[in-house]
């Protein structure tokens, strides 16, 4: 069975450091304790004294002086690495910990989930090719060399890039490796650890270049374990569940959290609030407990984004020139169909272009494999027939021959139809408004990843009635946005009232508007 050495480094706190030991060492696993060389010595003794008893506790030899940023923050690894190996010969995984995570798992979980896998969980992307790096220094970080911490000496952080790149001086990556970047709270097997330990005693370059790089510790375990390890053996997530805000600053949870983080596909979460107290204590009970069944339904981070964003509806971005100097064609008429029950507006949108020969699509703005034709690679991701919608539809508009032309819009999308209301062509919205029983909310919320098919009851019962308003402020918004063309249809509208909507938006005649809007055929499922 697996046995966990925690490495646990931190600076502060002392009482929650000692509980944390003990309680994660009273089920049979291990932790190393690394407390940073800048933080008190009399809290660093009252660790000392409080845990000196525990055989399965161990501290590093040597108190690093950690900062923000630095190569210290890898050294202190590397430090309680070598004092994990030698003290827990039995230990199976490493698992790197802050002071701010708390298990959201039971030990058992813990030890059967890595028996069943045998590999290292590690996030690991390539430095150069993916988007990890959201804002600020990218390969700067690699290819210059960095004395200063930034956080500190901001100034000589910037003047030193600064002079290096007038100066020219860029170095190279070591040539065998290939950079990964990743969050620096993995786990990783014995034999893992141990192959990196053996490679940076021979490769001193490493420990070098890595020495001077900017946040080495989000590049240099991803980098080595990929280095070291086949690639079938590397699961690219990490076990820690944390989230952090627009402005990338990490989450922190409260107590009333507890549900929402035993249901993430995750062994620790964090950052768990100094606050929390109720949260820690539920907390620190669950890790001993034994035949605790999860019901993982891991909606944790679409749920906190949806719940965020609600209230910040602001404006897109300004048009891009491409946009700005785009225009379908004054002779151009386009329909959207607009409708929060998909396969309404599908249906609608075929019905009326098999009647009247009109080119209808489906939801292409939302709908990632909605079908199109080949347009040079313009079609091919919802990303870029977002950012080019004008230009796709001006292509669609041509491939088609047509004059007219039907298109699906979820009642989310505002931005797409002002700004196709804003163009020289005619569009017109037809708004669908239906009504949701708080089984299609669910089912709503589960194809979204709202919430999750395991998700507990309490959970969903309180997030049901924020989707339900979130629904009737999308259709607010809309019909608040005064379109010209815009006609509504509400679900048992009397049939007069919906086959002139029809009549209007679509131009049928009277008696097909009627067939169609007969028994409020349009809202059957």
């Amino acid at each position: 069975m697996a046995k966990i050495a925690y490495l646990l480094l931190c600076h502060k706190d002392p009482e929650a450091i000692i509980q944390k030991a003990e309680r994660l060492t009273a089920v049979g696993d291990y932790m190393v304790i690394h407390f940073d060389g800048r933080a008190s010595d009399q809290d660093f003794e009252e660790i000392r004294s409080a845990l000196k008893h525990n055989p399965n506790v161990c501290f590093t030899r040597r108190r690093i002086k950690c900062g923000w940023g630095e190569w210290s923050l890898v050294q202190a690894t590397l430090n309680a690495i070598k004092a994990g190996l030698d003290a827990f010969p039995r230990a199976t995984h490493f698992y790197m910990l802050s002071g701010d995570c708390m298990a959201i798992k039971t030990a058992q979980y813990a030890h059967q989930f890595l028996d069943r896998h045998d590999c290292d969980f590690i996030e690991s992307f390539d430095f150069f090719e993916s988007n990890w790096i959201k804002t600020g220094l990218k390969e700067e970080r690699l290819i210059y060399r960095h004395y200063f911490n930034e956080r500190k000496y901001k100034r000589l952080f910037e003047l030193s890039v600064a002079i290096q790149q007038k100066l020219g001086l860029e170095r190279e990556v070591p040539d065998d490796l290939q950079m990964q970047i990743g969050s620096q709270w993995w786990c990783l097997r014995r034999r893992t650890v141990e192959a990196i330990l053996d490679l940076v005693k021979k490769r001193r370059d490493i420990i070098r270049f890595f020495r001077t790089t900017w946040i080495p510790d989000e590049t240099f375990f991803q980098t080595l374990v990929r280095h070291l390890v086949p690639e079938p053996e590397i699961q690219s997530r990490t076990l820690t569940f944390l989230m952090f805000t627009d402005y990338g600053m990490p989450v922190n949870f409260y107590n009333d959290h507890y549900d929402l983080l035993l249901g993430q596909d995750f062994l620790f979460a964090r950052k768990i609030s100094p606050e929390a107290k109720d949260l820690k204590r539920r907390l620190g009970r669950l890790y001993m407990a034994e035949d605790v069944e999860f019901q993982i339904s891991d909606e944790g981070r679409n749920l906190y984004q949806f719940l965020v964003q609600r209230g910040r509806v602001g404006q897109r971005f300004a048009p891009r020139f491409w946009e700005a100097e785009s225009t379908l064609g004054r002779d151009r008429d386009l329909v959207m169909v607009v409708c929060k029950k998909w396969h309404l507006a599908k249906r609608l949108a075929g019905r009326i272009g098999e009647l009247t020969g009109t080119p209808a699509l489906g939801y292409l703005f939302h709908e990632e494999d909605a079908p199109l034709p080949d347009l040079g690679g313009i079609e091919t991701s919802l990303d870029k027939r977002n950012r080019h919608r004008r230009a796709l539809m001006r292509m669609l508009f041509d491939y088609f021959g047509a004059k007219r032309m039907i298109v699906c819009i979820d009642p989310s999308g505002l931005d797409l139809m002002q700004d196709f209301a804003s163009d020289r062509s005619i569009t017109r919205i037809l708004h669908l408004e239906c009504d949701f029983s708080d089984a299609e909310l669910v089912a709503h919320a589960q194809r979204t990843g709202l919430l999750g098919a395991q998700t507990p009851p309490q959970t969903r019962d309180r997030i049901l009635p924020t989707i339900r308003n979130d629904i009737h402020h999308e259709a607010d918004r809309i019909r608040e946005a005064g379109f010209a063309f815009y006609q509504c249809i509400r679900q048992g509208d009397d049939a007069a009232l919906t086959a002139a909507a029809l009549t209007e938006t679509f131009g049928l005649s009277q008696q097909d508007a009627l067939r169609m809007a007969s028994n409020n055929a349009l809202f059957a499922d």
